[in-house]
């Protein structure tokens, strides 16, 4: 059976370990290198770490495969003993359908979802929404276990490159006598090399295989369960002729209460139109003898608000015309500052000019002193002597 087959994971895992302990002179007493021994040792322990956690998922997996495929032969075994009559009266309060938590927690949901489409406030449902494959990759660990099989070639690859450091590093020698003693350490080595890479591969192709072997048939068994659930167990949906009977008792409903409401309008339709026409002549009546005297005051006030209103515009204007010649006069006293700032920058620039040809003299004039100084002093000594 497909679900067994990780057993040949530590099968596989005995001999590799028994070869490379064979290999590194264990069981004959001639030990090699003990570096190479410590670093196979190593990976082949970080190995049976990931080995050791892909079973305890994989053992999870089977177990509910294999409470799957036993609920599906039970369901077959009634459906056929009770005729094939539907089963869904028999498990729709069971609540140990399932051993297996994951499996009754994922049903017990799916009860309560059709309880609450009987009661009308969902729609029905599947099985298949809760009991499917993203269950058995959460139950499965499939997260972890798909990149099992990359890690372990790249474990392979990882001593690959270490065997070759390790080799090379311990590899000198500048002629052919020096680089002949040298040989056993760089063999040594690519020992490792070579043989963490062969067993790092072996694993992930030999893991692979298992893991899809496992998982194919977990999928392949939730499938017939699923299939045989619908045809014993599913319960059935709302029938299509209820809900036509429902929505025709709804639109009678409607009709009817539509039918009244114009009964109503119709009967009292002229009266009221009569009534409303002389209210409303009463009320443009009284409206225009008490609110003409009001009328002609609001008109006055309106035009007297008018009149303020273009003496207003007029200010305005004015005020616009002060405020553009104000701002006339700052663009030009802008300009005129500007001018004198550049003036102030030229004034600056020649002072600097005359400090400098001022500074110039005075160094000559000092030169020129401190040299007349020298030949007077020179005279001077030479008129002493």
């Amino acid at each position: 059976m497909k679900s067994k087959l990780y057993y040949v994971l530590y099968f596989l895992y005995a001999i590799v370990v028994a070869f490379v302990l064979y290999l590194n002179g264990v069981f004959t007493g001639e030990w090699g290198s003990y570096t190479n021994l410590a670093i196979n040792i190593g990976f082949l322990i970080i190995i049976g770490i990931i080995f050791v956690i892909s079973s305890v998922s994989f053992g999870r997996l089977n177990r509910v495969t294999y409470e799957l495929e036993d609920v599906m032969l039970r369901l077959l075994k009634e459906y056929k003993e009770a005729d094939g009559k539907n089963l869904w009266k028999n498990y729709k309060d069971n609540a140990k359908v399932f051993e297996e938590k994951e499996l009754q927690d994922a049903f017990n949901k799916y009860r309560l979802r059709l309880k609450r489409a009987r009661r009308g406030t969902d729609a029905s449902c599947d099985l298949g929404e809760y009991i499917n494959e993203e269950l058995l990759d959460r139950v499965g660990m499939n997260y972890f276990n798909s990149g099992v099989s990359g890690t372990l070639t790249g474990l392979g690859i990882l001593g690959t490159f270490l065997g070759l450091s390790m080799g090379l590093g311990a590899f000198s020698g500048d002629d052919i006598f020096t680089i002949s003693d040298n040989v056993g350490s760089l063999l040594s080595g690519m020992k490792v090399a070579f043989h963490t890479s062969v067993y790092g591969i072996l694993f992930s192709l030999v893991f692979n295989i298992a893991y899809r072997g496992i998982m194919s048939d977990a999928y392949e068994t939730l499938g017939e369960f699923l299939g045989v659930f619908r045809q014993t167990a599913q319960p059935g949906g709302v029938k299509e002729d209820e809900n036509a009977a429902t929505m025709l008792v709804y639109q009678a409903g409607i009709a009817n209460t539509l039918k009244q409401m114009l009964e109503l309008l119709k009967g009292g339709a002229m009266e009221q139109t009569a009534g409303v026409e002389r209210i409303v002549d009463k009320f443009t009546t009284q409206m225009q003898a008490a609110l003409d005297t009001d009328f002609q005051k609001l008109g006055n006030v309106l035009k007297n608000a008018g009149e303020e209103q273009a003496v207003s515009a007029v200010n305005a204007a004015q005020m616009v015309e002060a405020v553009t010649a104000l701002v006339e006069v700052n663009r030009s006293v802008q300009a005129a500052l500007a001018n004198v700032m550049e003036r102030q920058e030229t004034f600056a620039g020649q002072l600097a000019e005359q400090k400098k040809m001022l500074a110039d003299t005075c160094s000559d004039m000092s030169d020129e002193i401190s040299s007349q100084i020298y030949t007077f002093e020179q005279m001077r000594n030479l008129y002493e002597k």
